[in-house]
């Protein structure tokens, strides 16, 4: 059969076609492969950390919720687990003892066996002399010269007490208690490093005052251990920033004075240092509306005439600030009480802001667990050196009827994965990284950390 000439140079173009859409094929199917591979890569920071992003469910019930006035909701808003929290605040409950668990099943270094190493988060946690830990609202510094972290925290081993049948639940000033460890488990108590003061009621740190979220940073020109931390009288209304100083991590502390930073009250407070040594205070200010962040000046000891105000009308507090691969990082709660709620993650290019909020970084446990951060509240969040994109969440889980016996809450907490969308878009294109701070019973470290920093 006779074929035309049009015809064979169709047949060629055909086969042309075909080929190139083989090569084409083989490269989409390898560019699929290579990104899947690399998103596995990026994601699971190390494989001796991927147990720690295992998500963890949890099964317990609830009580059923009550019935309330329909007129009642309208007012106040709902709130699915209002009655709920204050069954779990309401010490003679069931449902109270279920997540604070007796002394019986305590973290005790001094034992040994299969819980050597492991955190149970809402256990009583026992220091290396057999006494409940007490440093609450606390921080961490790891220091170079001893090759030791420092967790530093309020003492809060006295009575809980309400000045007025108004007031808020209290405990007197006893001080900021101070604990060291080479491996983030075991602590022994060294003492505390800034005591409250018992005869002087004009005293910033009079027993009848408020010592609240001490923060200890070392600065490397000075030589000084610098402490910042809330200083307010019995019924919050001084909402200022103590400083004390020290030439050695575990004291004693010499307090030097109080302030407003910028003229503004301060209460829910913390500090950071960045990479370059340059510090920050990020304070919750005008009643608790918004969060305001300034640097300090080079000794550490006062602020600079700088300050940003950020997170404008949101009402949150209790800053927990980080950074991971050139991004700034912060997890804040909600303003209510001692009672638990969602907490939220923000992020930033810059530590000065603008900060936008990406939304409830808790994974597993409950829906209840996460709308109440795993029933607790933010204080610190530590970075593991060996492990980058891998960090220690702290927490207290507040008991407002026996303060003394609040319990702390440490959570892995990693950043990677897919991008995390923002709340809302006051700029730019949201580009974060995911925050996932993942709920265990039970966990440890993973062998890849280092117990130092380089």
């Amino acid at each position: 059969m006779k074929v035309s000439k049009g015809g064979t140079k169709m047949r060629n173009k055909q086969r042309k076609s075909s080929v190139l859409n083989f090569v084409w094929g083989l490269v989409g199917f390898a560019l699929i492969v290579w990104l899947f591979f690399t998103s596995r890569i990026n994601s699971s920071h190390q494989p001796s950390a991927k147990e720690l992003e295992k998500v963890e469910e949890e099964e317990f019930r609830l009580p059923p919720p009550h019935k309330v006035n329909p007129r009642a909701v309208k007012r106040r808003g709902s709130h699915k687990y209002s009655k709920v929290i204050d069954e779990y605040l309401d010490a003679s409950s069931a449902l109270h003892d279920s997540f604070f668990p007796s002394e019986t099943s305590a973290i005790n270094p001094q034992k040994g066996g299969n819980d050597s190493m492991s955190f149970y988060p809402g256990r009583v946690w026992l220091d290396t002399s057999g006494n409940a830990i007490q440093a609450y609202g606390g921080g961490i510094l790891y220091d170079h010269k001893t090759s030791k972290y420092y967790w530093y925290g309020e003492n809060r081993d006295g009575p809980t007490y309400q000045v007025h049948p108004e007031g808020a639940r209290r405990v007197d000033i006893i001080g900021v208690s101070c604990y060291s460890s080479e491996d983030l488990w075991s602590w022994t108590n060294e003492g505390i490093v800034l005591p409250g003061e018992r005869t002087d009621i004009t005293h910033d740190l009079h027993e009848s005052k408020v010592l609240e979220r001490p923060k200890v940073i070392y600065n490397d020109g000075t030589g000084q251990y610098v402490m910042w931390m809330h200083i307010d009288d019995a019924n919050y209304t001084r909402a200022s920033v103590g400083v004390a100083v020290s030439d050695s991590p575990t004291g004693p502390f010499s307090y030097l004075y109080s302030f407003r930073p910028h003229g503004f009250d301060s209460r829910d407070m913390t500090i950071f240092k960045d990479d370059d040594g340059t510090a920050y205070l990020f304070y919750a200010s005008r009643v608790n509306t918004e969060l305001h962040v300034s640097p300090l000046t080079n000794d550490y000891l006062n602020i600079t005439s700088a300050m940003r105000r950020i997170l404008i009308r949101r009402f949150r507090e209790a800053p927990a600030v980080f950074k991971a691969k050139g991004t700034y990082y912060m997890i804040t709660s909600r303003c209510s009480g001692w009672a638990p709620n969602p907490a939220l993650a923000h992020a930033a290019h810059s530590v000065m802001g603008p900060w936008e909020t990406l939304g409830n970084p808790c994974v597993g446990g409950n829906e209840f667990l996460r709308m109440t951060t795993f029933l607790s509240q933010s204080t610190f969040v530590l970075p593991l050196p060996g492990l980058p994109g891998t960090f220690i969440f702290m927490a207290d889980r507040w008991n407002p009827a026996d303060l003394r016996d609040s319990r702390y809450v440490w959570l892995p907490l990693t950043i990677g994965g897919l991008a995390d969308e923002a709340q809302d878009y006051s700029f730019g294109f949201p580009s974060w990284s995911r925050v996932s701070i993942y709920w265990h019973r039970k966990w440890r470290l993973p062998e890849g950390w280092s117990r130092r920093y380089t």
